[in-house]
């Protein structure tokens, strides 16, 4: 995959595929200690320990639509690329915690990518699950927590057209904030 905000993306419709309640994703950016992270928490149906050991197996999937799976074993390969690593814990009935890890600075490392869509993408996918994201650049944070923005909105569904513009906006503005701070 081009962008890890598209691994992302991946990853939290396999949360949801595995009927999820509560998922949360952080992404961490730490250039001086040159640290890129990121991780997904879920509350899913979880996955045996044989069945951890082999999803990063690109020809062992749950899907049904086809015969192989790519999205972790890409992952696992861009960490790997990336003086990195891919670690996976899970726990049948319990859920699941991904966390991918790689050099900031690495050349081979994608780029994040276009997480305001992603995220639009991610509520766009949501049935009544509580998504919270959380973005730290350095020493400061970015928050959206769809509990809380649910509160606000009341009766008015997340998936409202304008809802998601503002959404778009909102962390798209989130994330260009949080970068500059650092250097004022």
């Amino acid at each position: 995959m081009e962008e890890i905000a598209l691994h992302i993306l991946d990853i939290v419709q396999n949360s949801i595929y595995a009927n999820a309640t509560f998922i949360k994703v952080v992404i961490i950016e730490q250039p001086v200690q040159n640290i890129f992270s990121f991780s997904v928490w879920d509350n899913g149906k979880g996955m045996t320990k044989d069945f951890v050991e082999q999803v990063k197996n690109p020809f062992h999937t749950t899907r049904t639509t086809r015969k192989v799976g790519l999205g972790i074993p890409l992952l696992d390969l861009t960490c790997q690329q990336c003086n990195g690593k891919l670690k996976i814990k899970s726990q049948v009935g319990k859920g699941t915690m991904l966390k991918a890890k790689m050099d900031y600075d690495h050349i081979d490392r994608p780029p994040l990518g276009d997480m305001p869509s992603t995220i639009v993408s991610i509520l766009l996918s949501l049935k009544n699950q509580h998504f919270y994201y959380e973005h730290q650049y350095m020493d400061q944070k970015f928050k959206l927590d769809t509990q809380e923005l649910q509160e606000i909105l009341g009766e008015i569904f997340l998936q409202e057209p304008t809802v998601l513009q503002w959404i778009h906006k909102y962390v798209e503005e989130g994330l260009i904030e949080i970068k500059q701070r650092i250097f004022k």
